[in-house]
This record gives C-alpha cells, sequence and structure tokens, in this order.
C-alpha cells in the first residue's frame, strides 16, 4: 500500500517555497532563484508558485522581509527581559551580530538587487524610524539628553553596529566581542555626551 501524499496548508507551501528560496541563493547564487528552479526544488508546477507569488521579485522581497521580521520579533522579546540600558544594547546588538554572521550573506544578496531592495524600501525606512524612537525613548530615560541631540546620537550609533555586523560578517570579529565593544561606546558615548550637552540636575535648585 503506497504512502498517502499530505496536503500543505497554504501557509506551509510559501513556507517552503520561500525556504528553498535561500537555500539555493545561498548555494548558487540569487541569479539562480528562478520560478523554474523554485518549482522544480519544491516538485510543483512553476504556476502553483505563481499562485503564492506573482513574480520572482515578489519572492525574494518576501524572503527578505521575513528575515528582517524575525530580527525584529526577537530583538523585541530580548528588550522587554532587559533590566537595564546596558542589557538592552547587549541583547538586541547580540541578536543583530548572530543574524548578520549566521543570515548576513543571504540578506545582503537581497538588498544587493535593486529591484527587491525597492520593494522594501518603504517597510525598511518605518521599521529604521521606529528603532531610532524605540532607542530614543530609552536613552533620554537613562541620560536625560535633549530630544534633538538623543535622536542624532542614536541615528548615529546605528552605524556603528552595522559596521561591527560588517567586521563579524567577514571574521575580523566574534560575536560576544563585537557585542561588549558596541555595548561600551554606545554606553560610554550617550553618558559623555549627557554630560557635556546637559546642564547639572542641580542648577535649577540653586538659581534664586
Amino acid at each position: 500500500m503506497g504512502l498517502t501524499r499530505r496536503r500543505l496548508t497554504p501557509e506551509a507551501r510559501q513556507t517552503l517555497i520561500l525556504d528553498q528560496a535561500s537555500e539555493i541563493i545561498l548555494a548558487d547564487g540569487l541569479a539562480a532563484a528562478t520560478m523554474e528552479r523554485l518549482a522544480r526544488d519544491c516538485g510543483v508546477s512553476k504556476g502553483l508558485v505563481y499562485s503564492y507569488f506573482p513574480s520572482r521579485n515578489g519572492v525574494l522581497a518576501a524572503l527578505l522581509r521575513r528575515e528582517q521580521a524575525e530580527l525584529r520579533d526577537r530583538g523585541m522579546a530580548s528588550a522587554l527581559r532587559a533590566d537595564s540600558f546596558a542589557e538592552l544594547i547587549r541583547q538586541t546588538t547580540r541578536l543583530y551580530l548572530q543574524q548578520t554572521r549566521d543570515r548576513g550573506a543571504l540578506i545582503d544578496a537581497l538588498l544587493a538587487d535593486p529591484s527587491t531592495a525597492r520593494l522594501v524600501e518603504a517597510d525598511n525606512r518605518a521599521e529604521r524610524e521606529r528603532t531610532i524612537r524605540f532607542f530614543v525613548r530609552a536613552a533620554r530615560r537613562e541620560f536625560g539628553l535633549p530630544l534633538p541631540a538623543a535622536i542624532a546620537a542614536v541615528d548615529a550609533l546605528m552605524n556603528l553596529t552595522g559596521g561591527a555586523g560588517r567586521q563579524v560578517a567577514e571574521g575580523a570579529l566574534d560575536v560576544e566581542t563585537a557585542t561588549e565593544m558596541c555595548v561600551a561606546l554606545i554606553e560610554g558615548g550617550l553618558r559623555e555626551l549627557a554630560a557635556r550637552i546637559s546642564p547639572p540636575r542641580s542648577t535649577a535648585a540653586r538659581t534664586p
């Protein structure tokens, strides 16, 4: 008696297609991820792949959004567990660097494709703005920074973690070393900035 082939749910089928696209890109490069190759490797018709994704760019954009959503969700869970500003930076930075180490080649390949990057440009811009707002609030609570200074500092420091991610991806730094470097530079930099531009807390009390 033969085995009954289990019918996949739409969600499972979509996940299968995206997982296969990821494997193809990592093994053979972005150009190899065609609709024909996806259908063949998934063991389905090309028409079925098109029923889930209207185009190859749609597949690539969905894959990139999935990678970014996973990082965002894990980062938020870590942020909620943090009991100090330093631990908030440590937890979220470590997650970012781990994903850069493990999935950076895939994400870089997807972002290098102009058509895919355009499809997620608005999403990425909105996500960056949300991230900046979150860390601006945390930095102001911790260091008492004025709002304009906090926004500028957080925006600049996000580039620092991006640079650390490149070092990790290239093998120049391990995740833990890069994480602690970022914690020291971010926390120390914000504290020094606050000391330079914020008036002493007791000034108002001494003023006649």
